[in-house]
Parts: C-alpha cells; sequence; structure tokens
C-alpha cells in the first residue's frame, strides 16, 4: 500500500492568497492529522527572502494551528545539514514563490534537489504556490535569449507532481504554458491554474479541482488547444444537477 501524500499545486493571488490558503491547509490538516503539525518553508526561489517568509508563514499560521520552520538553503553560509534535519522533521513541507529557474538552480547547485524527491516519496506531504508549486512540476519554460522566440526550451524541475503547470497567468491568456507545450510530445497537456486555485495531485495521479476552475491545454497535431476546465465538486454537482434540470 502506498505511504504517498497528496501534493498540492496553488496559484496565490494578492486578495485570493488567504482563501486559498486556508483552504489548502484545512485539507492538509486533515491529511497529516495532527493537531498542530510542523511545516517546513523553503523559500529558495525567493533567495530565502525575510519579507516573503514573514508574509506567507502569517497566511499559514492564520490558516491553521501549526508551527512554520524555516529552513534556509539559498544563504551563500547556509547550514544545509540543518536544512536537511528540519525537512526531514516536518510533517508537511511548503514551497514558496519567487523564481522558479533561479530556485532550480540553487538546489541543484547545493546538491539539495533529490532530498524534496526522497521526502515525498517516503511518505512526506508536498505543497507550493505560484514558482513553488511549478518548481514541484516536472518541468518548465525558458530562453536563452529573451527577444528570440526560437531559443524557447524546457528546463527540469523537480518533477515531483507528474504534470507541467502554470499559475495566475490568466491575464496573458497561459501563453508561456500554450509555448512550453509546443516543445512536448504529441498528446501532452498542460494546466493553468488560475489566481486564487488549486490543483491537489493525489497519490494515483487524479487531479482535483480546489478553489477555482483549473484551465486545460492540450497539445494536438502540433496545435495546443483548449480543452474543457478541471471543475471543483461542487461545481461538478451543480453541472450535474442543471443537467437534469433542463
Amino acid at each position: 500500500m502506498s505511504t504517498q501524500k497528496p501534493i498540492y499545486l496553488m496559484a496565490g493571488g494578492r486578495r485570493e492568497g488567504l482563501r486559498t490558503i486556508s483552504l489548502v491547509m484545512q485539507a492538509i490538516a486533515q491529511d497529516i492529522g495532527k493537531p498542530k503539525p510542523d511545516i517546513a518553508y523553503v523559500g529558495v526561489a525567493s533567495g530565502d527572502n525575510w519579507g516573503f517568509y514573514k508574509m506567507i508563514s502569517t497566511m499559514i499560521k492564520g490558516a491553521c494551528s501549526c508551527h512554520v520552520n524555516r529552513v534556509l538553503i539559498a544563504y551563500k553560509k547556509a547550514n544545509l545539514d540543518k536544512a536537511r534535519i528540519t525537512l526531514q522533521s516536518a510533517d508537511a513541507i511548503f514551497m514558496s514563490g519567487g523564481d522558479m529557474e533561479v530556485g532550480m538552480q540553487i538546489l541543484k547547485e547545493k546538491n539539495m534537489a533529490d532530498i524534496f524527491r526522497d521526502l515525498y516519496q517516503q511518505g512526506k506531504l508536498i505543497f507550493g504556490v505560484s514558482a513553488g508549486s511549478i518548481m514541484l512540476a516536472n518541468e518548465w519554460i525558458r530562453w536563452s535569449d529573451p527577444d528570440d522566440e526560437s531559443t524557447a526550451e524546457l528546463f527540469p524541475c523537480l518533477g515531483i507532481a507528474p504534470l507541467i503547470c502554470d499559475t495566475h497567468a490568466e491575464e496573458d491568456n497561459w501563453v508561456e504554458l500554450k509555448t512550453a507545450l509546443k516543445l512536448k510530445e504529441d498528446g501532452a497537456v498542460g494546466y493553468g491554474i488560475p489566481s486564487g486555485a488549486c490543483i491537489k495531485v493525489h497519490p494515483d495521479g487524479t487531479l482535483e479541482a480546489l478553489g477555482g476552475a483549473i484551465i486545460r491545454y492540450g497539445l494536438h497535431q502540433g496545435k495546443v488547444k483548449k480543452q474543457s476546465d478541471l471543475l471543483p465538486a461542487e461545481r461538478k454537482c451543480a453541472a450535474v444537477l442543471l443537467f437534469f434540470v433542463f
């Protein structure tokens, strides 16, 4: 029997962030099954920014009764042994936002990427927001020359959540997600997580929308096409009810 826990990929957002974190933390508390869990906060994508930590840890603690322990990795003199101990002893690991490429580069340089994969396989619950969510997925896109579209390429992320996703990019119509999909094999699907929404990735690979509809795009014969949204359970029920009423 698998001991793996779900993965939560949040988009956050200025106004929606608190509501999303509150919803997700309630689900996480149920998954952990512990009165006051220890949450390891990983801020590597923001260079271990103190302001980010204070703001988001306050939101997390406001959403549920828990301890939030800061894990320093990006700092030049970070104690990586202490970081590993904190990650291993935590009930859940939170990957904060920032710059996903910078975050992945630091984890690679510090030889800290594998511990997240190992802890997930051992049953650690992991969740992220914004760039942290993208880092938990398979890969993301970058341009070696920002002014030349032909230089677009995919780079590997942690690969804990078996998908490719973007977060709170609804205003630009998910242009980076669509470009990333064009570099994938035919049949690939990408997920756009709007502000205030979250994807819950179950251990068996099934996906659940929380807080709002998740946008889906698919690559078919070299063209990226919009697919049906992944809807939260309550909206699915409403859609079924309307079908029977009409």
